[in-house]
């Protein structure tokens, strides 16, 4: 019997993947709720699905599950420090968009004004996937940016640029 695969190198394997990276968001019990995420992937053309993993103990979690709504916002590379702070976990839940620029969408979830596209969606199912959730939604919504910049990504567990 073989043993299970090391943690530690899966990480590094699929740190090797770049990836956009996105900040999620949702309106919850009047409270906007927002997470830097880059696990983010298109599934149909018709209808129009995106899905996003989004861990389970995450305080986003819960609040995605119970909207039923929530925003994708693409991120620029002039918005590092926006991913960074929203990715810091503990941060204050009450006014953690306050100094970023945003927009309200249809479904009154935040978008990020100066992102690369932006994206709207209804849930449409959650499935259970270890210590996560995939979470597809059907799109009501999208934007793109008329001038974009160069995109934010990920790889080897770091920001960089790619144009």
């Amino acid at each position: 019997m073989t043993s299970a695969p090391d943690p530690d190198l899966f990480r590094l394997a699929m740190g090797r993947f770049a990836t956009g990276v996105t900040v999620l968001s949702t309106l919850w019990q009047g409270h906007d709720h927002a997470m830097t995420a880059n696990a983010l992937a298109s599934v149909s053309m018709e209808p129009m699905l995106v899905l996003v993993c989004v861990e389970v103990d995450a305080r986003f979690h819960d609040a995605l599950s119970e909207s039923g709504v929530w925003g994708v916002s693409i991120l620029s590379s002039s918005q590092r420090r926006t991913a960074d702070w929203l990715s810091t976990q503990g941060r204050p839940l009450h006014g953690q968009l306050d100094r970023i620029p945003h927009a309200r969408g249809r479904t009154g979830v935040a978008l990020l004004e100066g992102a690369l596209a932006t994206i709207e969606c209804q849930t449409t199912d959650i499935h259970a996937a270890g210590d996560h959730s995939i979470v597809v939604g059907e799109v009501v919504s999208l934007g793109v940016a008329e001038h974009p910049g160069d995109a934010l990504v990920y790889y080897r567990s770091r920001y960089g640029v790619q144009s």
